[in-house]
């Protein structure tokens, strides 16, 4: 067994920009196979799971073939947020395998919702919801417990790693890593040729390189350039301080509120009698959350970033409960209807039109 997790392991590195893009491709195939025969909502979320989990495996593996090389190290900054994750996955087992069981139980819900609602009854099926977002709800608990902060989403850390920049023929690398000894950057300098080795001619510069720039635009330019490469706080932080623990109640009463409230908006759905109590109930658990969680400083980059997605994921009520069924729906319907012979457009429509029976039928597609 460990010698064909080995002879994958080798495949997948050797491999990793033509798998990258064929995860990306078989991705894009499930945006269109809804509405295209019968059961294709349950083939397009079974192949996405499928993609995702065999995903997180493959950074898992990239990962390990990364730390076990020290010939190797990465051109660009790792992002904060793989900084942060991975720095806690690696002290605390715990956490890791809570972070990759939370995510796993993300890929899969959906695809399990859409089993339940084949084979078992509506009650059965709401149950089956409750019964996950209690396991999600004990895990982002866990997670609390240990890290004292605020949870990320993802809490793995993602693909850092560009496929596009992976040498043709490397045998052991990840796609954009750089080998940092001499040895290996003299071996792949090309030779000098024969007929310019006894050439003692100085080269003379060509006259643009000799040109000034014109001075209106020097500074600019010259800011321009530096800007991005300045060091902030945060690049020079160790990794487990890039976000502060928690310290006032309001703020863990803040957190927790933020935790149990997809558990709470699911319970309430799941009687069948409080939908529109349960949306403003999901909602206002929302803004109070919001409100008493801290101003992160201007420092604090990955709070403010964790802190603007959940900010921008508010817009997902559009598509629940009440809202959507008298207010978005009809202005989504309106406009399909109206470019529905467009070019283009057209074929655009018809994916949202095939899209919209979903988004009414399953709680995951559009759950907290």
């Amino acid at each position: 067994m460990s010698s064909t997790l080995e002879k994958y392991e080798n495949f997948l590195v050797k491999n990793v920009s033509t798998i990258s893009t064929l995860e990306s491709s078989l991705r894009s195939v499930t945006w269109f196979l809804p509405g295209r025969f019968k059961d294709a909502d349950l083939a397009s979320e079974g192949l996405s799971a499928i993609l995702h989990v065999s995903s997180m495996y493959h950074d898992t593996l990239l990962a390990r073939v990364v730390q076990s090389d020290p010939h190797w190290k990465p051109i660009l900054p790792i992002p904060l947020h793989t900084r942060y994750t991975r720095a806690w996955s690696d002290k605390e087992t715990l956490y890791k395998w809570a972070a990759r069981s939370l995510e796993l139980i993300r890929f899969t819900q959906l695809l399990v919702e859409m089993l339940l609602r084949r084979k078992v009854s509506d009650k059965n099926r709401w149950r089956g919801i409750v019964f996950l977002e209690t396991v999600k709800m004990i895990l982002r608990f866990t997670l609390l417990k240990i890290t004292t902060r605020p949870l990320l989403s993802p809490p793995i850390p993602e693909r850092d790693i560009d496929p596009a920049l992976m040498p043709p023929s490397s045998t052991h690398t990840s796609p954009t890593l750089a080998p940092t000894s001499s040895s290996s950057s003299s071996s792949s300098s090309p030779p000098t040729p024969d007929h310019l080795k006894n050439n003692h001619i100085p080269l003379q510069p060509n006259a643009l390189m000799l040109t000034p720039p014109p001075p209106a635009h020097a500074d600019t330019s010259v800011e321009d350039y530096l800007l991005p490469k300045a060091l902030t706080t945060s690049c020079v932080k160790p990794s487990m301080l890039l976000m502060k623990p928690m310290s006032s109640p309001l703020e863990w009463v803040s957190e927790c509120i933020y935790i149990i409230r997809p558990w709470v908006y699911a319970s309430m759905l799941s009687t069948m009698k409080h939908k529109d109590k349960a949306l403003v109930t999901a909602f206002a658990m929302e803004l109070i959350s919001r409100n008493l969680r801290r101003t992160p400083s201007h420092s604090a980059d990955l709070e403010r970033e964790e802190y603007a997605r959940r900010d921008r994921d508010i817009l997902w009520y559009l598509l629940r409960g009440s809202v959507w069924e008298t207010y978005s729906r009809p202005k989504v319907e309106a406009v399909v209807e109206k470019i529905a012979n467009m070019p283009i457009l057209g074929v655009l429509g018809s994916i949202v039109k095939d899209w919209i029976p979903l988004v009414d039928g399953y709680y995951y597609y559009t759950a907290p």
